[in-house]
């Protein structure tokens, strides 16, 4: 038995869950819980804005599979993360917030005038998978015991849990923490007889996949996929969230919209979906490229959380469970031997490849200012081999999208939210992650980046060379393109430009980063490698063609992502519907999904 202060003892608690790092702005109410945890070797990472903080413990946990822990100031602190807890739940981040409160006697105290109280819990109505106050010492264990239970379990998401001041002094005696496998499920495989049905449809099966998301990579599980892919001897779609591929996997993995993976999925008459919500930027995995060629394919999922079975479309064989189990399990449950590639999945990704060319090939590289798409060729041919990929933005992301020239093994982007700005916090949580070992790079535009350009300071203090390469049209790009399309190009665009020219570049150097500015293509990559070459963060300041930017013309992936958008006709907000994206709504299998018309 040990005697604890209950800040001493969520210390302790979080410890135990393997988390070494609490994000946070320090506050009185978190000066014992924080030297407790500096004392013991935790770090404590202090953003410039709470919301940031939350985005910064997302971009660790998914490239850690840590859960993020935030101590938040009470009152406005509390009010602050309440944009990053949206994130996170619709993200499907495990995170628990450990919230600051007044002491409970201000709870029924009638008063006005309260300084920096408010009632805390209805502000995360719908956000949160679990709320609990710790009104006395004694519960500490349970109630943060519940929040990682909870936030871990199912579909991942955030928990809260305050802690009044009135709770904080008094001392417990109480013996060391419970390990995680002691108090909730920590793995679980699926049943037995589940297995073997999903053996029995893969070994008859044909033309069996793949189709992984986001949770395979968050996971860790890299090395168990591509040994199931390998053993199958099938070809892996990956999803829009994810935008990396398996090392190793190269010659098999397409992303899910290229003209290769559609006809892979066409002919595909069994699927195994891993990570993945099966959510609609994949269509539910019923419409669109789904609903042509072996329409009565089998689906095979693996998935957490079983109330999620059978909800976005009928499954044959559902594997609950963790995928870090389940993967393993099944894999080793196929016959030993691995099955050749088809040869026509050699071919597919020969002519993805030559597709990739001509789109790169057909960029000006002569333009001034410079073509977004040139920029984004240019920016990314020479990055590490090991690069952490962060994707942000609305226009210039969609251009960094499909024209990257590296191969990323780690990527990342706000893909279930569909907010911009929350791309350098991913990346300064990212590179927390991954320390020294590798480099995290941001591509986004200006107007994401602004939204949380002081964490360039904390990347400085904390000495992570994330280095940020920014297209810069002083504009909301897409906002400008909407405008366009539905008013004409002439037309006024209200709140869409700014007129103060920022310089990215010289905003870095304020804060004791690297910064160039770049204006040709030819300029770019030297750029690049010199901010790389210098260990520090950096910021790319690199000015490119407004017009093009705004303009879908030749925008890869442009009519892939108005498919999304098909069940409810949402047009999100661009007037019309091109003839490519009518054909591709039909399913039509010569549908140009990759390259935009019409705009």
């Amino acid at each position: 038995m040990k005697e604890y202060t209950v800040p001493e003892r969520i210390v302790e608690l979080v410890m135990a869950e393997g988390v070494d790092t609490i994000f946070g702005i320090p506050d009185p109410s978190f000066f014992a819980m924080f030297l407790e945890a500096e004392r013991r070797g935790m770090r404590i990472i202090a953003p410039h804005h709470e919301q940031a903080g939350a985005l910064m413990a997302d971009g660790y946990y998914r490239l850690t599979g840590k859960p993020g822990v935030m101590g938040i100031n009470k009152g406005p602190g509390v009010a602050n993360i309440a944009a990053g807890a949206a994130y996170l739940a619709k993200e499907n981040i495990p995170a628990v917030f450990i919230m600051g409160q007044r002491q409970r006697l201000y709870e029924q105290r009638v008063r006005r005038g309260k300084m920096q109280y408010m009632s805390q819990p209805p502000i995360f109505a719908g956000m949160m998978k679990y709320m609990g106050t710790i009104e006395y010492p004694e519960q500490t264990d349970e109630i943060i015991h519940e929040a990682f239970r909870l936030a871990m379990s199912g579909v991942p998401g955030p928990t809260f849990v305050e802690m009044p001041l009135s709770v904080m002094q008094p001392k417990l005696k109480l013996p060391p923490a419970l390990s995680p496998s002691r108090y909730r499920l920590a793995n679980q495989e699926a049943g037995s007889g589940a297995i073997e049905s999903a053996v029995d449809i893969l070994t008859s099966a044909k033309n069996p996949i793949l189709l992984i998301g986001q949770g395979a990579f968050v996971s860790r599980a890299h090395a168990d996929v591509a040994e199931l892919a390998t053993r199958l001897g099938c070809p892996i779609v990956y999803s829009s969230a994810v935008e990396a591929v398996i090392a190793g996997m190269d010659d098999r993995s397409f992303p899910y919209g290229s003209l290769s993976a559609n006809e892979i999925v066409g002919n595909a008459d069994a699927v195994v979906a891993i990570g993945t919500e099966l959510g609609e930027t994949l269509h539910y995995g019923r419409g669109h490229h789904w609903s042509k060629g072996c329409t009565d394919r089998k689906w095979i999922y693996i998935e957490r959380d079983p109330t999620a079975i059978g909800v976005n479309r009928p499954i044959d064989v559902p594997l609950v469970g963790d995928l870090r189990d389940i993967v393993p399990q099944l894999a080793k449950t196929l016959p030993d031997t691995s099955r050749a590639l088809p040869p026509r999945v050699g071919e597919l990704a020969k002519a993805h490849a030559e597709e990739k060319r001509k789109l790169t090939a057909s960029i000006s590289t002569a333009s001034q200012p410079m073509h977004p798409g040139r920029l984004a060729i240019e920016a990314t041919k020479v990055l590490p081999e090991d690069v952490v990929l962060v994707r942000d933005g609305g226009a210039s992301s969609m251009w960094f999208s499909g024209l990257l020239q590296c191969v990323p093994r780690d990527a990342m982007w706000n893909s279930n939210y569909g907010a911009v700005g929350p791309g350098l916090p991913y990346a300064v949580g990212a590179q927390l992650a991954v320390g020294d070992k590798r480099r995290v790079v941001l591509v986004t535009g200006d107007s994401s980046i602004l939204f949380h350009i002081s964490e360039i300071e904390t990347a400085v203090r904390e000495n992570l060379p994330v280095i940020c390469i920014v297209a810069v049209d002083h504009a909301w790009g897409i906002e400008v393109a909407s405008y366009k399309a539905n008013f004409g190009p002439e037309t006024k665009k209200p709140g869409a430009h700014w007129n103060s020219k920022v310089r990215l570049d010289k905003t870095a150097e304020s804060f004791g980063a690297y910064g160039e500015y770049v204006e040709r293509a030819e300029d770019v990559g030297p750029a690049v490698e010199r901010a790389l070459a210098s260990g520090k963060p950096a910021v790319i300041h690199c000015v490119i063609d407004a017009d093009a930017n705004s303009s879908f013309s030749g925008l890869p992936g442009f009519m892939e992502f108005r498919t999304w958008y098909g069940e409810e006709g949402d047009n999100l907000g661009f007037a019309g519907t091109p003839p490519a994206a009518t054909a591709q709504a039909d399913g039509a299998d010569d549908a140009p999904v990759n390259q935009g018309s019409g705009y």
